[in-house]
């Protein structure tokens, strides 16, 4: 299955982001945003069940965000920040929406595996990651992590980058039947998991066809740079596979939370998406397991490439020492007689034989024709 194209970022847009690494020495909880990352943008959907409103606000509109987030407390907001560009932003966003300080380190470093969290007052904290496919520089699996504040009536969400995954969850907010609209504003949190989760199993069946395409190229040809391919494949998959564990553990331990963080009327909800997770993790290792039979194959393939390359060494060999021999014994040119003329015994008296030449000739012929009808019978050609 060949992943939307809106879905993948282009190489060089990728590479001018780098993923914030924390400050060595700084206290705990410091915010520090680079300047490679992207300009934050701030997009708002505010929704009940008859009604849904979407708009999209700069960092120096923010305080126009806020004030329509507070002068509509009776509906319930997905606030979806892309980028951590600006620090200020950040700042104010920590301090109007009490986010924990070590917890926002956490959203703008970067690269924290999935994990939950939970505070005294019922809120949570989830980091999740989204994957995608990039085919430009060879197989590659490429995630980006989201993280989600939930509150009161709202859901905050961070993201590095513009694009993601979430488009479907976007689409089910705009529809009137939506199911989303009707619930608690934390099955948003729950339809943000679901969405990411269900990408995971696209990501999985593109890597089961490149898995194949592995295959074919075993046959095709079973070069050093297939071997690179496959072994950046192994390391592909295990990332996936380290991802998808954390992302199931993660599930289990919000299983385990009391009805005051997670509602009865969510665990159903809750338990399907762990069964998801579940499921992709047998995937991963069925993934793993046919990567590895490709990684056997292809050690066969060569050994018995070589072996090929051998028998013909073999058979070359075969024929020509017997060659070799006889032209080596007259070679030697040992006269019958001297240079009197008195004939020398048990030396070689061919050498003044009439036609010894092609008649020596001929009997390497048949010599040679005689291996190798002898190497045909016995299925060395095969």
């Amino acid at each position: 299955m060949k992943l939307p194209s809106k879905f993948r970022l282009p190489r060089s847009k990728r590479e001018k982001q780098s993923r914030s690494a924390p400050t060595i020495g700084a206290a705990a909880g410091t915010i520090r945003v680079s300047s490679e990352q992207m300009a934050p943008r701030m997009f708002l959907i505010s929704f009940d069940h008859d009604e849904v409103y979407e708009r999209e606000f700069s960092a120096a509109r923010y305080p126009d965000m806020l004030a329509e987030l507070r002068q509509r407390p009776d509906l319930k907001h997905w606030i979806d920040v892309r980028g951590y560009g600006d620090q200020q932003l950040m700042e104010h966003l920590r301090d109007d929406f009490s986010l924990p300080p070590l917890q926002l380190e956490d959203v703008i470093s970067d690269h924290q595996r999935p994990k939950i969290e939970s505070s005294e007052d019922g809120r949570l904290f989830v980091v999740n990651r989204m994957l995608e496919v990039d085919e430009r520089t060879g197989f590659c699996i490429d995630n980006d992590q989201l993280s989600i504040f939930t509150g009161p009536n709202y859901v905050l969400s961070f993201q590095s980058d513009y694009d993601d995954c979430l488009e479907p969850l976007r689409a089910r907010l705009r529809s009137e039947r939506s199911a989303v609209r009707k619930r608690p504003v934390l099955y948003v949190a729950y339809a943000l998991l679901d969405t990411v989760l269900d990408f995971y199993f696209p990501v999985l069946d593109r890597f089961a066809e490149h898995i194949d395409q592995l295959e074919d190229r075993v046959f095709a040809d079973p070069s050093k740079l297939l071997l690179g391919d496959i072994l950046a494949s192994r390391k592909e998959l295990v990332k996936v596979r380290r991802l998808l564990t954390s992302e199931r553990d993660m599930l289990n331990e919000l299983l385990r939370y009391e009805s005051h963080l997670l509602p009865d009327e969510l665990r159903p909800f809750i338990r399907d998406l762990y069964d998801h997770a579940t499921q992709l993790i047998e995937l991963a290792e069925n993934a793993r397991e046919a990567l590895s039979n490709v990684a056997e194959l292809y050690q066969s393939e060569v050994n018995t490439r070589m072996n090929q390359v051998m028998k013909v060494l073999t058979i070359i060999s075969s024929i020509f020492i017997p060659l070799s021999f006889i032209v080596g014994v007259y070679g030697m040119n040992f006269q019958p007689t001297d240079k009197s003329g008195h004939e020398l015994p048990l030396n070689m008296p061919e050498l003044y034989q009439p036609h010894g030449y092609p008649t020596l000739l001929f009997v390497m012929a048949t010599l040679v024709a005689t291996q190798l009808f002898i190497f045909w019978r016995r299925g060395w050609f095969r």
